[in-house]
């Protein structure tokens, strides 16, 4: 088993994450807690990007910066801009955009949602996909897919409320995903990082023996992959094969 956050505060941290996640997020600091390295240190900061505060990239600076600057005084080695739709809504123009705003706000590195999952895509060699979402629809994920040049052979969204996006339990995720999977799709997407679809990352690739990337997963993996110097020597979570590139 990975080693996980809880019990371990004695464990010296040797880097930091600043993470910028949306208000109606209730499962992304769990999943990192207990997921990364005692090694790393995960810190959030809430901001309205999503649900109900969705909005063009513009009228988002004003919040984005605001929160950035915030969130840069715990001095994080890397910051991240987690929500997979809203990075994913203007494509990677749109992306770079708020990459940009926080770069101005903070000057520290900084990762997204989409630029995580799409380094993912890349190293996998991934170029057709099934997409598995809570959404009531999928046009920004497919959107940023088609610009990047992956393509979806089966769009699955499960039009929920942003409330129930956590209770939907990993093992019902691999049952869609099972049951939606296509010959021709290289992975599965399970796409939000507000679910418990990094805890069905394992089990689906198992079943279906191909790879499959979440939101929350490739985030940890991108922050890992750009803090492994500072961090040293640690064991990998056990969240899929991507992971295991770590080792």
């Amino acid at each position: 088993m990975s080693a996980s956050h809880t019990g371990v505060a004695s464990i010296a941290q040797k880097a930091h994450v600043g993470v910028i996640v949306p208000a109606v997020n209730r499962t992304c600091e769990t999943q990192f807690h207990h997921h990364a390295p005692a090694v790393l240190g995960i810190h959030t900061m809430r901001a309205r990007i999503a649900g109900k505060w969705a909005r063009p990239v513009e009228e988002l600076k004003p919040e984005i910066t605001m929160v950035t600057e915030m969130l840069a005084e715990c001095q994080p080695d890397l910051m991240v801009y987690n929500c997979t739709a809203s990075s994913m809504k203007e494509g990677p123009d749109g992306e770079r955009r708020i990459l940009d705003i926080m770069q101005q706000a903070a000057n520290i590195p900084a990762i997204s949602t989409s630029a995580a999952v799409a380094e993912a895509f890349k190293h996998f060699g991934i170029k057709s996909v099934v997409v598995v979402t809570p959404y009531q629809k999928n046009t920004d994920i497919l959107f940023y897919l088609d610009k990047i040049g992956v393509r979806v052979v089966n769009d699955v969204a499960l039009n929920l409320p942003p409330s129930q996006y956590g209770q939907v339990a990993p093992q019902e995720w691999c049952d869609i995903a099972i049951k939606n999977d296509r010959r021709d799709a290289d992975a599965i997407f399970l796409s939000c990082a507000a679910t418990t679809q990094i805890d069905a990352v394992a089990p689906l690739e198992a079943a279906l023996g191909k790879p499959v990337v979440n939101s929350n997963q490739a985030v940890l993996w991108a922050s890992l992959m750009r803090l492994r110097d500072k961090l040293g020597v640690f064991e990998p979570p056990l969240t899929g094969s991507l992971m295991r590139t770590l080792s």
